[in-house]
């Protein structure tokens, strides 16, 4: 897009001004990828149907060809999530990718291929071993294919930011030539700076033929922490998509965050006239949600988001947000999701006030049976202590949401005497069916864990245990972490309860139930010349 164009005509946005940005959100596919991070299929159509309402453009929700269970929730998510483009990922020389993905999203009311292939000479040479003519041919190929299913279609050149600029050009044309309708320039190693990406998109506009009938994309990784500020460059050199993923989660050190660029769009208008369709007081509830579905904390000082994000506790600051907020906070608190109320709760509140505070805090969709399993823990947790804080309550209902298909806890008694194993009675449930087993180790939760392993066998290595406390005091919940490793996929399992060893059995069976979803996905077979 020129930047001078007043509008464009995209096949799913239609009539699009100059300043309009398309939020493509990879959360589901790319962000997934993150180690320890898996999804079900229930959750990946929970997160699907909040980024819908979010107002997100474009959902990629997987890799089709990469296993069945991926292929299942594509389908799933384009058959049932509305409102949102469905987009799903392929390789530009994976015939057999296009077709599945062309496939798995026919139940969608508007639909994308997504395809790329390696253009940087060193993914050429020691990736695809291919040589470059190869890969322009498979460029054409793809994107004929993809055209054929689909008029929305999307090409990237994987590690785009490090490709010869004179070859880059040469894919780009390539691929409008053969369909594409959107252009994607991923830092795919996060290497690039924001000098370089506004240069790239600037370069691309420029010189290649045909760059005024699509739009171009930005894909920026986080190694080098760059990842928002190249997103921003990139749509100042003339890219009007961004993708992006909730709380940044993405390979290694993950990717631009989504919460971070529409923010900085919004608050720093005079500097990115730019305008999407994001419902930015939903942001906060759909980040717990992520950190909830995928077991990862959100760090206190993450910008829009944290924790920390909006508090003050240096005395001249709180001074100045007291006189007045915009002293110190560039942004306020409700714009984001966030809320000043923290009404405490305690074993006399009912259910309606319950379900009024789990609203208040972002908890709109509950249906009745988790809203009762939450109000009973609740009301357990309300008798042992003394205050209940917000915090407490997301915690418990956080841990209530998450899915256990295959394994549940039931119930544990332990005894633990100073010099002597622990011992401890477990009862699970598997599929269904209630099993018991007891088991003694060094410490309470040692014992539990052993037990775990004979109610549910398994191999798997823990390779992370990690307990903090929700809020203060000696009354306080644990929340714990549990990481497993096997066949080298990690999980992440995270669990909540006033019981520190409850809660580790808790966040331990919630590993297991991600692990079994990781050990039905394969990797696709190569592709070759």
């Amino acid at each position: 897009m020129s930047a001078d164009q007043s509008s464009f005509n995209h096949p799913s946005f239609g009539h699009m001004t100059a300043g309009r940005v398309i939020i493509f959100d990879t959360t589901l596919r790319d962000g997934e990828q993150s180690p320890g991070f898996s999804m079900n299929l229930a959750e990946k159509l929970r997160m699907a149907e909040a980024l819908a309402t979010l107002g997100v453009d474009v959902i990629e929700a997987g890799f089709p060809v990469a296993s069945k269970g991926d292929f299942e929730s594509v389908n799933e998510i384009a058959r049932h999530t509305k409102g949102a483009v469905i987009c799903a990922l392929a390789r530009s020389g994976g015939l057999k990718d296009i077709a599945a993905a062309g496939e798995a999203l026919a139940p969608a009311e508007r639909r994308r291929i997504h395809n790329f292939i390696s253009t940087s000479p060193l993914h050429m040479k020691y990736k695809l071993r291919m040589e470059p003519e190869t890969v322009l041919d498979l460029i054409t190929t793809g994107n004929t294919a993809a055209r054929n299913l689909t008029d929305d279609v999307e090409w990237s050149a994987e590690d785009g930011s490090r490709t010869d600029p004179d070859f880059l050009c040469r894919c780009v044309e390539a691929a409008i030539r053969a369909g594409a309708t959107t252009i994607n320039i991923p830092d795919t190693v996060g290497y690039a700076t924001p000098e370089d990406m506004e240069k790239i998109f600037s370069m691309l506009r420029e010189r290649v033929p045909g760059a005024d009938q699509v739009i171009f994309s930005a894909h920026n990784h986080n190694d080098l922490g760059l990842g928002v500020a190249n997103t921003l460059a990139s749509l100042r050199g003339g890219a009007r998509q961004v993708e992006c993923t909730i709380n940044g989660i993405g390979e290694r050190a993950g990717n631009a965050a989504l919460e971070e660029i529409v923010m900085a769009l919004r608050t720093r208008h005079d500097q990115y006239p730019y305008t999407t369709n994001i419902q930015t007081t939903d942001l906060l509830k759909v980040s717990r949600m992520l950190a909830t579905i995928t077991s990862f904390d959100v760090q206190p000082n993450k910008a829009i988001v944290g924790r920390n994000a909006f508090a003050h506790e240096s005395g001249i600051h709180q001074d100045g947000v007291l006189k007045n907020a915009a002293t110190y906070e560039i942004m306020t608190p409700e714009s984001v999701g966030w809320s000043r109320s923290s009404l405490v709760m305690g074993k006399h509140s009912g259910r309606a006030a319950f379900r009024d505070k789990l609203k208040a805090l972002g908890y709109v969709d509950m249906d009745d049976t988790r809203l009762n399993e939450a109000f009973s823990r609740f009301k357990d947790l309300a008798d042992r202590k003394k205050v209940v804080y917000d915090d407490d309550i997301v915690a418990l209902v956080d841990d209530e949401a998450r899915d256990h298909d295959h394994v549940r806890f039931a119930a544990l008694s332990l005894t633990s005497t100073s010099g002597k194993p622990s011992e401890v009675d477990l009862t699970i449930q598997v599929d269904g069916r209630d099993v018991q087993t007891s088991a003694t180790g060094n410490g309470p939760v040692d014992a539990a864990f052993n037990a775990l392993r004979l109610g549910f066998p398994h191999e798997a290595r823990l390779a992370l245990f990690s307990v903090g406390a929700v809020t203060e005091g000696t009354d306080a919940q644990a929340r714990t972490t549990v990481r497993l490793e096997e066949d080298g996929k990690l999980v992440d399992g995270q669990g909540a309860d006033a019981d520190t060893v409850v809660s580790a059995v808790r966040a331990y069976v919630h590993a297991l139930n991600k692990l079994l979803v990781k050990r039905a996905r394969t990797a696709p077979e190569a592709l070759t010349a």
